[in-house]
């Protein structure tokens, strides 16, 4: 297998501007954090238990953005293991509930780990989904449901330029690079007390930046920076296939018998009720947990890939094209990008069989209403798409007494369905009490009705794609491109 690698100076270099951002960004209890600015119109700040989840029909799961738990690929679509999981909860939860159309949405909130249990606390997810260690400091905050993993190892690892080690106690005195947030902090501090007391030197322990995962801090290892970490025996399998140099010390061990467990507030014991009846079923150990986790911890290709630079090259000339007619046209480009994930998993070369062509999958005779002749070319399928949109909103939607994201929503639906029957549908929500200004709970209602799944998910999963694309484009400084 051909392994990849940056260089250390490239790494070191990474690393101290992060620290810089962090220092510079992070901390300052007095001033408001950019990422809740961006976060909250998105997903709002709800407490409670599932029932009002399920009145909203949103449940919010926060997840860290990381190639094994939750990333979007080369062509948009959201995976991983967290996304796996979730999904299958998803799914089994609308069975449940058994209501057609109008289905529970599972919307993905990608933030750094720093964030996973605050942002948890404070209202702006329902779920943490993290490869969350159970610990005590952790339980004292909140409720973890039964466990996705059982008898998980925290292992040391070493990197290609460290000193030997063979003992646990030979780790005295030594550097150790850790995230603060993490349970290996939580067994490092205390192997740091048990040292203390029997008169060895502490461990140091550099904390890595809040928004690093096992692989970033494994590469770190890999590439010589820094000589030693730890990790859960299992990610720690994965990563030395992937990283060169890289010693896993299974016989020095931080932690054993740990549980993996998903997160809820303590005030939602009914949610916490129905993940662990999803669990008995989709737990690792079951067949769907164990090809699952295969999935993503046996298969390296969603980290290692032929082609990967070229195809993330070809990704970041997508997203620069929907940047460029976002902002020509008014609208959020990232928005955007959602959009044309969800007509064509942006794929140009997408024909439908009513003649739709290209990402935004519009018919030629539309895209020539938009001035725009051509539309097998990716710029002008984009620009006309962004036109067509705009026109939707200006012609049907700027004189409307609805607010602007609902103009949006409105523009989206049309878009689908044609402004005819949205109009027809919104005439038809007002006569039964509705409020026809009002995208979701009201005039959706008469979508699954008169039409059926198709456009209900098609705006839903928009939002959807929007949050999770919204959220890491501002952890990984993609907002501005």
């Amino acid at each position: 297998m051909k392994h990849t690698a940056r260089p250390a100076a490239a790494i070191a270099l990474a690393l101290a501007l992060t620290a810089l951002l962090v220092t510079a960004c992070g901390r300052d209890e007095s001033s408001q954090d950019e990422l809740t600015v961006v976060a909250d119109p998105l997903v709002g700040l709800h407490h409670g238990d599932l029932d009002g989840m399920l009145e909203r029909r949103l449940i919010r799961v926060l997840v860290p953005y990381s190639r094994t738990f939750f990333f979007v690929d080369e062509r948009g679509s959201q995976r991983g293991l967290s996304h796996s999981f979730m999904e299958a909860f998803e799914g089994f939860l609308n069975e449940r509930l058994d209501q057609g159309h109008l289905r529970v949405r599972v919307v993905y909130v990608p933030v750094t780990r720093d964030r996973l249990i605050p942002w948890l606390l404070e209202g702006r997810g329902d779920v943490v989904a993290a490869n969350l260690t159970v610990t005590e400091t952790r339980a004292e905050r909140v409720a973890f449901t039964e466990p996705l993993a059982r008898d998980v190892r925290e292992v040391l690892i070493s990197g290609p330029g460290a000193e030997p080690i063979s003992h646990l106690d030979e780790l005295a005195g030594r550097t150790v690079f850790v995230r603060p947030e993490s349970s290996f902090f939580e067994s490092l501090t205390e192997l740091n007390q048990a040292f203390r007391q029997r008169g060895l030197d502490r461990v140091h322990l550099e904390p890595a930046p809040g928004h690093f995962e096992v692989g970033d801090v494994l590469e770190m290892v890999s590439a010589g920076v820094v000589d030693h970490a730890v990790s859960d025996d299992y990610l720690a399998e994965f990563w030395t296939r992937v990283l060169p140099g890289l010693t896993v010390h299974d016989d020095i061990v931080l932690r054993e018998g740990a549980e993996i467990a998903f997160a809820v507030r303590p005030d939602s014991p009914e949610l916490r009720r129905m993940l662990d009846e999803f669990l008995h079923t989709h737990r690792a150990g079951t067949l769907f947990g164990n090809v699952t986790f295969e999935r993503f911890l046996q298969d390296t290709r969603w980290v290692l890939e032929e082609g990967r630079e070229q195809q993330l090259a070809r990704f970041e000339h997508m997203a620069g094209l929907f940047q460029r007619y976002g902002e020509e046209y008014e609208l959020d480009w990232l928005l955007l990008m959602a959009q044309g994930y969800q007509e064509s998993r942006l794929n140009q070369q997408a024909r439908s069989p009513a003649g739709a062509v290209g990402v935004m999958q519009l018919l030629p005779s539309t895209a020539a209403q938009m001035g725009v002749d051509d539309i097998s070319e990716l710029p002008d399928n984009i620009r006309a798409g962004a036109r067509y949109l705009r026109w939707m909103i200006d012609r049907y939607y700027a004189e409307e007494p609805m607010d602007e994201d609902n103009r949006l929503l409105f523009a989206l639906a049309s878009y689908n369905a044609g402004p005819r029957r949205v109009r027809e549908m919104r005439t038809a929500a007002e006569a039964e009490g509705l409020d026809p200004n009002v995208w979701f709970d009201n005039v959706e209602y008469i979508a699954a009705r008169v039409i059926g799944r198709e456009t209900v998910e098609y705006v839903s999963n928009i939002f959807k794609y929007h949050v999770a694309f919204r959220l890491i484009g501002e952890n990984q400084g993609l907002a501005g491109l």
